[in-house]
C-alpha cells in the first residue's frame, strides 16, 4: 500500500499477463493502481527475467517477471489483467498455455480485464460470444466475428469482463477493475 492508497483490495491477488511489446502505461498504471489498493500483483510471462515494454512509438522500459505461465493457475488469483500494445497480445494469443490460463478465469466467472489489443487473447478462448466489449478500434471486426457486441466507450463491463480502448481510458479501466474485484465472483461464462 502506498501513502496515497488504501487496503480495499488487501488479500486479493491479480495476475498481469504480458510479454515483450506490452504497452508501457497499460501494464504499469493498472499494476500501480492495484498495489495502491492493497492487492498483490504478479507479472506473468512466457519467460523468466524481464520483459520490455513499448512506449507509444519505440521500445520502453523493462519490467520484472514474477512468474512464468508454467508456474501459475487461475485458481491462485482473483483476477487477470491483459495489457495491450500490438506486439504483446499478438504473441500471447498464439500461446496455448496463455489462452488456457485466461479461459480458466472466464469459465470460473472471475474478473478479466483487457485493454487496447488485449482482447485478442480473449477471442482465442472462444468465450466472448454474446459479450459486450470494447477495444482498440482495429479489433472491432475481430470481436464482432467472435460473436461479441463492440461498443465504442472508455470502459465496458459485462459480468466481470472489463474492456477498454486505449491508454486514455486507464483511469476508468482501473476504477472498474477495483469495483469488479470487490464484487467478487460472477456467474461462470460459457
Amino acid at each position: 500500500m502506498s501513502i496515497f492508497g488504501s487496503d480495499k483490495l488487501k488479500g486479493k491477488k491479480v495476475a498481469i499477463v504480458a510479454t515483450d511489446g506490452f504497452e508501457q502505461s497499460e501494464l504499469e498504471k493498472p499494476k500501480k493502481h492495484l498495489e495502491d489498493q492493497g492487492a498483490e500483483t504478479h507479472v506473468v510471462s512466457l519467460k523468466s527475467g524481464s520483459i520490455k515494454g513499448w512506449q507509444h512509438t519505440d521500445w520502453g522500459d523493462s519490467v520484472k517477471v514474477d512468474k512464468t505461465i508454467d508456474q501459475v493457475s487461475a485458481a491462485d488469483y482473483d483476477a487477470v489483467v491483459l495489457p495491450g500494445g500490438q506486439i504483446n497480445p499478438d504473441k500471447l494469443r498464439t500461446e496455448a498455455k496463455v489462452v488456457s490460463f485466461v479461459g480458466d478465469f472466464l469459465r470460473a466467472g472471475k474478473v478479466v480485464a483487457a485493454i487496447c489489443h488485449g482482447p485478442w487473447t480473449l477471442i482465442e478462448t472462444g468465450l466472448v460470444q454474446g459479450k459486450q466489449m470494447t477495444s482498440w478500434p482495429s479489433l472491432k471486426t475481430d470481436l464482432q466475428n467472435a460473436g461479441a457486441t463492440w461498443i465504442d466507450q472508455e470502459v465496458v463491463v459485462d459480468k466481470g469482463l472489463i474492456t477498454s480502448r486505449n491508454p486514455d481510458d486507464i483511469p476508468a479501466f482501473n476504477q472498474k477493475l477495483t469495483e469488479e474485484i470487490l464484487e467478487g465472483r460472477h456467474a461462470p461464462r460459457s
